[in-house]
């Protein structure tokens, strides 16, 4: 669904409806830079960004740390990003089970099973992510940091554009 967003036509780059973008760093200290770039474009207006939080897992620990950089999406003490970590880096015995019960939970929001599997796989001790659910993107401004970053060794990216409904059915799934 694109459309006109705050005066902005569609035609200027602008999309309207909510997105989900990963992306893994190879190294626990590599969402750091993802970071900058994030604040920056926010900073810019490019990105109207609903939550962010910023994943870091050293080697030889059970969890990864979890840093929220923005949060308008969930009320305060509820965030859709941290859950949505906490089930993707799950490594017990349920944590499989839960993922494919969140995929059937999400089933047409446009967050898809290989999203969610992929990264569960790439989000291990010794990486990094960042993780950005938008409610307005420029994609005109966005695209060419996003295909520098990816061309990039060591980080791998994934994205979703969402259903209108997604973050409902997303807080639904996750604090429920």
């Amino acid at each position: 669904m694109t459309g006109a967003v705050k005066g902005r036509s569609a035609s200027a780059g602008w999309r309207s409806h909510p997105s989900l973008t990963i992306w893994v760093y190879d190294s626990p200290l590599g969402a750091a830079a993802g970071e900058v770039r994030l604040k920056e474009l926010v900073r810019r207006g490019v990105v109207i960004a609903m939550e962010a939080v910023a994943v870091t897992w050293f080697r030889g620990t059970h969890r990864p740390h979890v840093g929220h950089l923005r949060r308008r999406s969930s009320p305060p003490g509820e965030s859709l990003l941290s859950g949505l970590v906490d089930l993707l880096t799950d490594t017990g015995p349920q944590g499989e089970r839960r993922v494919a019960a969140l995929c059937a939970a999400l089933d047409g929001s446009g967050i898809d099973h290989e999203l969610l599997v992929d990264t569960r796989r790439a989000l291990v001790p010794g990486t990094s992510a960042l993780l950005v659910l938008a409610s307005d993107v420029n994609l005109d401004v966005v695209s060419p940091i996003v295909e520098h970053g990816r061309a990039r060794r060591g980080v791998v990216m994934a994205h979703a554009d969402l259903q209108p409904r997604a973050v409902d059915m997303l807080r639904s799934a996750l604090l429920s």
